[in-house]
């Protein structure tokens, strides 16, 4: 993560109480104490927050009305209809990696929300930050479903915690279902850092990591790891994955499953 990546995180951790611990900060940004000293000092002498005992908080003077929080990338209601075929396929094989009663995580996006259908009669407990997901379960009369304290990021429908894993319920799965922006040699990324910060926080709390993305995202631009993809136990994608691109996934011991 870039130092201008590191200094939006840090101020968007600061707009809900307007002050941020320096133990959040080491959650949010997996950088050293050192680092986000740096960070703090910088932020500190450019007058956008002040450094006190334990963390930092802002400004006087800074205070605006809230701004209207939006995530880097594409709103979810232009990309839902996108590669829907492969997405739905992709989401049936993710679904039948699930064992009745228990446990999951599914992080949100447009392909991960296509396992729902066919989770009904698994009576699982479902841990979502989705509220695309948490409408597409509530028919599900035996799916219990739990979401995190947070903001809700309303072009992506998700809900995402600014800083600290106080805003998790004390839930463990097995299992974590998530998709990304983009997939290559380099890892799994996303477009935005509040999102990336999010989903290392359910990575920890996995057992297995299950990736499911179209192939269409092989091809795609640059972003923010969110992890190598030697930390994903499974990718799940269509037939439209490439032979090369399908090497790179075995070659970084992952599972590769074709929909």
């Amino acid at each position: 993560m870039h130092a201008a990546e590191r200094e939006k995180v840090i101020v968007e951790a600061l707009q809900g109480t307007g002050f941020v611990t320096y133990r959040e900060l080491e959650t949010l940004l997996d950088a050293s104490p050192a680092t986000i000293r740096r960070d703090l000092a910088r932020l500190e002498e450019a007058g956008t927050i002040v450094r006190v005992h334990g963390g930092a908080k802002q400004a006087e003077g800074t205070q605006r009305p809230a701004p209207v929080l939006q995530l880097a990338g594409t709103p979810f209601d232009q990309s839902i209809n996108r590669n829907m075929a492969a997405k739905r396929a992709i989401g049936a094989a993710a679904a039948a990696r699930c064992e009745p009663g228990e446990g999951v995580m599914i992080d949100g996006g447009t392909t991960t929300l296509q396992m729902c259908p066919h989770l009904a009669g698994l009576g699982l407990q479902v841990l979502t930050n989705s509220l695309h997901i948490v409408n597409a379960l509530l028919s599900q009369a035996g799916t219990r479903i739990l979401v995190p304290s947070g903001t809700v990021f309303r072009e992506q429908n998700i809900i995402l915690a600014a800083a600290g894993e106080e805003s998790m319920p004390r839930f463990h799965a097995p299992k974590l279902f998530m998709g990304a922006a983009s997939v290559g040699p380099q890892g799994v990324m996303q477009q935005d850092v509040v999102l990336v910060a999010a989903e290392r926080r359910l990575i920890d709390r996995a057992e297995q990591v299950i990736l499911l993305v179209d192939s269409a995202k092989f091809a795609s631009g640059s972003g923010t790891i969110v992890c190598g993809l030697d930390e994903v136990d499974v990718l799940v994608t269509d037939a439209g994955i490439t032979p090369e691109h399908a090497a790179m996934v075995k070659a970084a011991g992952v599972e590769l499953v074709v929909a």
